[in-house]
């Protein structure tokens, strides 16, 4: 398991700098990669480098490698917090967004024997330099395209605890490699 998480996190940094965007070896060590608990990290998971994240505002790097999907989920509201509205801006490679609407799913695919928790499958396709914003509440997912995906996301105060997955066993955080 080490070396798995160990090589995506270096591979996450390779990509990251592949597109320009500076990344120091401190950063590079705080990428966070995960599989969410799911067991399959290529299949379903993120390499994530959390630049800022304070009261109101977060920015985020994100490395999906090819076909890698991070799973379905919403940003709930809660007493204390309205829920994340965040905007994706892809740095590299494609990422197929599904939202709700008309099924058009032309160019991603659900993970094998997990239809039951990709209930959303209207797909928006983003290339280098397209953005698209998500409000509170609405469920999504992403997906990168065969050449794997960089993508920055930009949105108010990020409260993992405050993600909800369409799959229960599903867990932000887990198996995530600290090499310390």
């Amino acid at each position: 398991m080490f070396d798995e998480y160990s090589e995506a996190r270096q591979e996450a940094a390779i990509m990251f700098r592949s597109t320009g965007i500076y990344v120091t070896g401190e950063e590079e060590e705080r990428i966070t990669v995960t599989d969410f608990e799911l067991g399959d990290l290529r299949k379903e998971g993120a390499q994530i480098l959390e630049w800022l994240n304070t009261s109101r505002v977060a920015v985020r790097l994100i490395a999906l490698f090819p076909f890698q999907t991070l799973p379905e989920h919403f940003h709930r509201e809660t007493k204390t917090d309205p829920g994340k509205e965040e905007s994706l801006r892809v740095a590299a490679g494609t990422v197929y967004v599904y939202v709700p609407g008309e099924d058009n799913m032309t160019y991603g695919s659900i993970p094998r024997f997990q239809e039951e928790h990709y209930t959303v499958r209207h797909e928006i396709v983003l290339n280098p330099g397209d953005t698209y914003t998500l409000a509170p509440g609405i469920v999504h997912w992403f997906q990168a395209g065969g050449d794997g995906a960089v993508m920055y996301t930009f949105s108010s105060a990020a409260r993992d605890g405050n993600n909800v997955f369409t799959n229960p066993a599903t867990v932000k955080g887990c198996r995530i490699n600290d090499l310390d």
